[in-house]
């Protein structure tokens, strides 16, 4: 697919309504409650580790840097991150037993890490009141928006301009995803981003053809 290319939609999915991720982490929730479990990480413990071992590795974000994760569900990305000595981080999700699993999950280790309830495409334009940061984290969270079952393709231009505008003019946009290719990521976000970074990640073969599970990307702002 070119960049000029309208993008095909994916099959939709339970996967992207609020009902479900509600359900979901109100059962984690009590898991927690009940057993210490912090439950399901999205695209497993190693996908979060490689983003965590190049921001803490990278020349071009600092441990003092503003972070938000967007749909943070469980918050153990920020965790790791928290670990690694980040210090000012933010957690949203616009499912209110998320951030509350997020939320115990930190102060059970002691962590300083904010988690807000929001709905960023509330406000594309203003998301969370216009504050911007230095690093925007998406992991899993465009995957889930574009399977939604009401118009995926308008809410995934909603979630790109809401991403554009919670990015400061320097910042990064570590996103990834196991539903969208690179070329099909690189052509969505055009608009606004340029790609400045691959993510390492795991490949696998078939029929010859060699591919990769997950997609890790670094975009940055494209200059006006």
């Amino acid at each position: 697919m070119t960049h000029d290319e309208e993008p095909s939609e994916l099959p939709t999915s339970e996967l992207g309504t609020k009902e479900f991720w509600d359900s979901s982490y109100e059962l984690e929730l009590n898991n927690f409650n009940d057993h210490g479990d912090v439950g399901e990480v999205w695209f497993g413990e190693d996908s979060a580790a490689r983003i965590v071992r190049w921001m803490s590795s990278s020349d071009i974000i600092s441990t003092h840097d503003s972070i938000v994760d967007l749909g943070c569900g469980n918050g153990m990305l920020l965790v790791e991150l928290a670990h690694e000595g980040f210090e000012n981080l933010l957690g949203v999700d616009y499912s209110e037993a998320a951030v509350k699993l997020a939320q115990k999950v930190a102060s059970s280790q002691n962590l300083d890490i904010k988690f807000e309830t929001c709905d960023i495409l509330a406000d594309a334009t203003k998301p969370l009141n216009g504050r911007q940061f230095k690093v925007v984290l998406d992991k899993g969270t465009y995957d889930a928006i574009s399977l939604n079952p009401e118009n995926a393709h308008e809410k995934r231009n909603m979630y790109i301009e809401a991403v554009h505008n919670l990015l400061e003019a320097e910042g990064s946009f570590i996103l990834t995803s196991c539903n969208w290719t690179q070329a099909e990521l690189e052509s969505h976000f055009q608009k606004y981003f340029k790609l400045a970074l691959v993510l390492p990640t795991p490949k696998f073969q078939f029929g010859g053809k060699t591919g990769n599970t997950v997609t890790s990307l670094v975009f940055k702002t494209k200059c006006d």
